[in-house]
């Protein structure tokens, strides 16, 4: 996969603040003149979201091969439906969790070999990765204190300590193989602070 110009991500593990700072990056960027869409995985299209709600249903019990492909049908309509078109007209994309995600929750955590992964992401997205990624980077058991305390409750919130711990080390394994594009930046801190550093990081990788 290529890294496209304008189109970011945000990552981490449960209730590490992507959507929150997705939201107030976007607000930024437009108030700079740009155009921006926000949008996020899985999801940001009917059919996805419909296969959302498969994927986060704390009833759906499924096998992880089950859960990858699942997703990645999502992630084929979301990149053609509203991913490419928006790029092709230099609007900057700003999307909350890509493929990232996939290798740290189904290939990290749930064990699926990572060349599956990368075999999948030649298919569906052959060449598009973001040319920045944010990793918000918290403690698991205080991302699943907040999530608990916004009554935020899904199929992976009822995963194991281990196992979101193992998502964790799956997104370090990423940042440091590829330093240039995936910036870790410490989620434990004053939202305002936060802010200030993923708005400077994207400033310095536009210039």
């Amino acid at each position: 996969m290529s890294r496209v110009k304008g189109f970011i991500s945000f990552e981490g593990s449960e209730g590490s603040g992507k959507s929150t700072h997705a939201k107030l990056l976007a607000a930024y960027l437009r108030a700079q003149g740009h155009n921006v869409l926000e949008t996020a995985e899985p999801g940001g299209t009917n059919i996805g979201n419909k296969i959302r709600g498969l994927l986060l249903d704390p009833e759906n019990d499924m096998d992880p091969l089950t859960e990858l492909l699942l997703y990645y049908s999502a992630r084929a309509q979301h990149v053609r439906e509203i991913i490419y078109p928006a790029l092709l007209q230099n609007t900057v994309v700003i999307t909350d969790r890509f493929t990232d995600s996939t290798a740290a929750y189904q290939g990290y955590a749930r064990g699926i070999d990572l060349s599956i992964i990368e075999t999948l992401n030649d298919i569906v997205v052959p060449d598009l990765k973001p040319s920045l990624t944010i990793l918000l980077d918290l403690d698991v058991e205080e991302g699943l204190r907040r999530n608990r305390t916004a009554q935020k409750i899904d199929r992976f919130e009822q995963e194991t300590i281990d196992f979101h711990g193992r998502v964790r080390q799956g997104f370090h394994q990423i940042a440091r193989e590829e330093p240039e594009r995936v910036r870790l930046v410490d989620a434990s801190r004053d939202k305002e602070e936060i802010s200030r550093e993923i708005i400077k990081i994207v400033e310095e990788s536009w210039h």
